[in-house]
């Protein structure tokens, strides 16, 4: 197997791979020219304004997502690399690794392990959403965390489910590309009375993606989980439940009305006769 308080909406970046003149240079070097670059594209605003958004700054830089993704650009997909900028504990040198790690060689042990060290929900939702998503380990740790006590190791596992289907392309009326969201939505209504902020928040938007897929069955088990939810004694997952059918209805009213909008084209005739 930017959420609510601001999702990632990065894209993935280039798969642009290293220079050879790159990679022959040692390992510590470029970790150490990578840290010099965000030092001197930090800032003392973007580090005093983490605080609105509830991320820590104690080992924080103050560089713009931005500028990391830039430098990300810059460097190219580098597995080695990522690992070493990890142990750095940057905040900044986190975040760009789910840019310069490369999927196909990031192993589960690796995921786990970063997973235990989040302490805040942007490192969290940035590698789920621009790496994890994309390696061949992410729906064997959806179920894992989502069944976790710590926070974020947790969430991780909701929002890993919610990347998984906001990225997913594959033929879900087939029942095998089903079977995986439904089993997410099973984890969802189980988890759903978890109270933590960013829990509920995660397990939130995993409905949500869910029932935004364009596959009817999963449309509709997603609508049928999120009206249970909502009529629940529990009030965090009443709250899952409400905020999602609003979302999902809201999201359902704008494309039946982009689909009744009327043709703004000129006809041919017309445009003729304008000229």
């Amino acid at each position: 197997m930017k959420a609510t308080s601001r999702e990632p909406t990065s894209k993935p970046l280039s798969s642009r791979a290293p220079s050879a003149r790159d990679e022959a240079r040692p390992l510590a070097t470029r970790v150490d020219d990578a840290q010099a670059w965000l030092k001197r594209h930090a800032t003392k605003a973007n580090r005093d304004g983490m605080a609105r958004y509830a991320i820590p700054s104690d080992k924080a830089l103050g560089v713009a997502m931005r500028d990391i993704q830039a430098l990300a650009k810059q460097l190219g997909r580098d597995h080695a690399l990522a690992l070493a900028l990890w142990e750095t504990d940057i905040y900044e040198a986190r975040l760009l690794t789910a840019y310069v790690d490369e999927p196909d060689k990031v192993t589960a042990a690796q995921m786990d392990r970063w997973c235990r060290d989040f302490d805040n929900w942007a490192i969290c939702d940035t590698l789920c959403f621009a790496l994890w998503d994309r390696t061949p380990h992410a729906w064997k740790k959806v179920p894992q965390w989502a069944g976790k006590r710590d926070e974020f190791v947790k969430r991780a596992g909701f929002v890993l489910l919610a990347c998984l289907a906001l990225h997913d392309k594959t033929d879900t009326e087939t029942p095998d590309a089903k079977t995986p969201f439904l089993e997410g939505l099973k984890l969802i209504e189980r988890e759903a009375t978890d109270a933590r902020n960013f829990v509920k928040k995660a397990v939130n938007w995993a409905l949500r993606a869910i029932g935004g897929k364009r596959n009817p069955i999963l449309k509709a088990a997603a609508l049928d989980v999120a009206a249970r939810l909502a009529a629940s004694d529990d009030a965090t997952a009443r709250w899952v439940g409400k905020d999602a059918l609003r979302q999902l209805g809201k999201e359902a009213a704008r494309k039946s009305a982009a689909k009744q909008a009327p043709s703004r084209k000129v006809p041919a005739k017309q445009a003729r006769a304008a000229k």
